[in-house]
């Protein structure tokens, strides 16, 4: 836990022991959809739970199960509907065809890197617009964790045009999936305990999961060659879910004490990402010399684009509040985007060796 929030948690606590608040105890379960020992994204969890539970003195703790306990990777969203769950920690794009306007909380193609994203959930409009999706389901969301851009997957042929996306058998989720669908490529999305076997048997031609903190744990440059950086997930958040109900039964000292975890661990997963991905590539690089990496040619990022824009003009067109979470998105990007260009993007433009 970074200094900041550590003193931000000790004042909480401090604050609330001087209101005498009285000491009930609660023990919420939390289902995820990744599996046990799941590096990371299984991780996050943890680090929320055992910080909710030092935080609170023990009064709150919170029991996680994974998907190999609940068997329902992909129904975290109706286990936590339904009362079954207390919690979920998930993506909100695996739920597109329950609540199409849940997705756009995931990550947009071509849009906003995590730093951008974050700053649109905290300082603009992006929480107020995903409770509008998740309030009529007695549901409240919380962002739980960020990967950075992710890599665009990889793939058994190289992609020189976009004639070689047609027929192409693919996992990729979300909005991303329904632009490949665009342009050809048979798209499905399997659970992550499943997509190694799925691209070693050929039941797949090419896997989009992460990126190298997490790819190459499940080990796809044993198979696949080609490994092509991203354009569907330059800021992919995860989420963490309570059911409204659970909510409104804690004091408001936990329910401050879970806001600050849940924010807390959702940071952390950034930055450990971002470092595991360093150490992972370059342990890839030596031990798998042969995997190549690769950028989509300009045909094919044009037809992604185009498609994008394509797609959501007829999701805006056909609802007012995925119009309004589109726009959003959209008017923040065009503003905060031209300080990221004078900043990050040419900080590392002008000192490229390569």
């Amino acid at each position: 836990m970074t200094r900041l929030f550590r003193v931000a948690a000790v004042a909480l606590l401090l604050s609330v022991s001087s209101l005498g608040v009285a000491a009930d105890n609660f023990t919420l379960r939390l289902a995820q959809t990744w599996g046990p020992n799941s590096p990371i994204l299984g991780e996050t969890t943890e680090n929320m739970a055992k910080m909710a539970e030092e935080m609170s003195g023990g009064r709150l703790k919170i029991r996680i199960d994974s998907s190999n306990k609940h068997k329902a990777p992909f129904g975290i969203f109706d286990l936590v509907r339904n009362g079954q769950y207390d919690m979920g920690h998930t993506a909100s794009y695996y739920y597109k065809g329950t609540i199409p306007n849940a997705m756009y909380f995931t990550t947009v193609p071509f849009g906003m890197i995590a730093p951008e994203m974050y700053a649109w959930f905290y300082h603009d409009q992006g929480m107020e617009l995903m409770q509008k999706v998740y309030e009529p389901f007695g549901l409240l969301s919380f962002p739980g964790g960020n990967t950075g851009n992710q890599m665009g997957g990889w793939f058994n042929k190289e992609i020189n045009s976009v004639a070689d996306l047609k027929g192409l058998k693919m996992r990729t989720p979300g909005f991303a999936g329904e632009v490949m669908a665009e342009l050809g490529v048979a798209v499905t999305n399997l659970p992550p305990g499943e997509l190694y076997t799925a691209l070693e048997r050929g039941t797949v031609d090419a896997v989009e999961w992460v990126g190298p903190a997490l790819d190459f744990p499940m080990g796809f440059h044993q198979i696949a060659k080609y490994y092509y950086s991203g354009w569907q997930e330059p800021g992919a958040e995860v989420q963490f879910l309570i059911n409204d109900k659970t909510w409104n039964k804690l004091p408001k000292d936990l329910q401050a004490i879970l806001r600050i975890a849940m924010r807390t661990a959702a940071y952390d997963m950034y930055i450990q990402t971002t470092h595991e991905s360093g150490v992972a590539w370059d342990r890839m690089k030596e031990d798998y010399p042969n995997v190549t990496h690769k950028t989509f040619p300009p045909e094919v990022i044009d037809a992604m684009r185009d498609a994008t824009n394509k797609l959501l003009a007829q999701e805006a067109g056909k609802d007012d509040l995925a119009k309004d979470i589109i726009n959003s998105q959209r008017d923040y990007l065009k503003q905060v985007r031209q300080w990221t260009n004078i900043s990050d993007k040419a900080y590392l433009n002008s000192i490229a060796t390569d």
